[in-house]
């Protein structure tokens, strides 16, 4: 076992911490000059897509230790676009993903889809970080967020060029979105324990309204057509494909089947 990993139940209090700890040091190296804007809406692009995937980019996570230890960005990325994505999500986060934002710079000029920057991002210096390496969107996540942490984190994506994925898991987070949350996706996987249930997103679905999107625990075509049946316009999908030894071929594989 990774010595970051599963020591206790809340998977998601360790990433913050270390997160704070990173932030400490970036903050003073970051400088404030935002990256210009690409044009590439993440929410348009979801409106007019038949299938809504975004497919991810992610080489680990806590709870299943290395996917695809060796998958490289400049390969997978682009594959993934010609296989029909409709958007892609980079993970950024090293110590528990084994991401990089310097995956988003590599591929940025290989692809005309938008990216995601998939972090835990509790600082506005992790927006202009985004907007410099050609993000078009960011992730926040209501459960590592207060209310008006949240608002203020979407007032500055929006001023530095960004569209905001707002993360949602259970009921209690419903009043975190607002007129001004781009997108709102309701994550499958509990970031306390890491347990999935795609169950989660049918049971919200009732709450929901806008664009809104299911994320994890998907690797089923019977799956989303299930989800789109009940209002979910896009699906975030990572591991099902970074375990296969070619994603971008997993991802044909799988629209095919739609």
């Amino acid at each position: 076992m990774n010595s970051y990993s599963l020591h206790t139940t809340d998977i998601l209090a360790q990433i913050i911490g270390t997160k704070r700890q990173e932030l400490a040091a970036r903050r003073r190296q970051v400088p404030d000059a935002p990256g210009a804007p690409g044009g590439r809406s993440l929410k348009q692009v979801l409106l007019s897509s038949p299938t809504g995937i975004i497919a991810e980019f992610k080489r680990k996570s806590p709870s299943k230790g290395w996917i695809h230890p060796d998958a490289v960005p400049e390969e997978v990325v682009p594959a993934y676009a010609a296989a029909g994505a409709a958007a892609l999500s980079i993970l950024t986060d090293e110590t528990y993903f084994g991401g990089s934002l310097d995956f988003i710079r590599r591929v940025r000029p290989l692809v005309d889809i938008p990216i995601l920057r998939k972090d835990f991002i509790i600082d506005p210096v992790q927006l202009v970080e985004a907007s410099q390496a050609g993000a078009d969107a960011v992730l926040l996540i209501a459960a590592c967020l207060s209310r008006s942490d949240c608002a203020a984190l979407t007032a500055e994506a929006h001023r530095l060029g960004l569209e905001v994925l707002l993360e949602i898991h259970d009921r209690t987070e419903l009043d975190y979105i607002t007129p001004e949350i781009d997108v709102v996706g309701v994550n499958n996987r509990h970031l306390g324990s890491f347990v999935t249930d795609v169950q989660t997103s049918f049971d919200l679905a009732p709450e929901l309204h806008g664009l809104f999107i299911s994320e994890s625990g998907i690797s089923d075509p019977a799956t989303v057509r299930a989800l789109r049946a009940e209002g979910f316009r896009g699906f975030l999908m990572g591991e099902n494909f970074m375990k296969q030894p070619d994603p971008g071929a997993a991802l044909a594989t799988f629209l095919q089947a739609l």
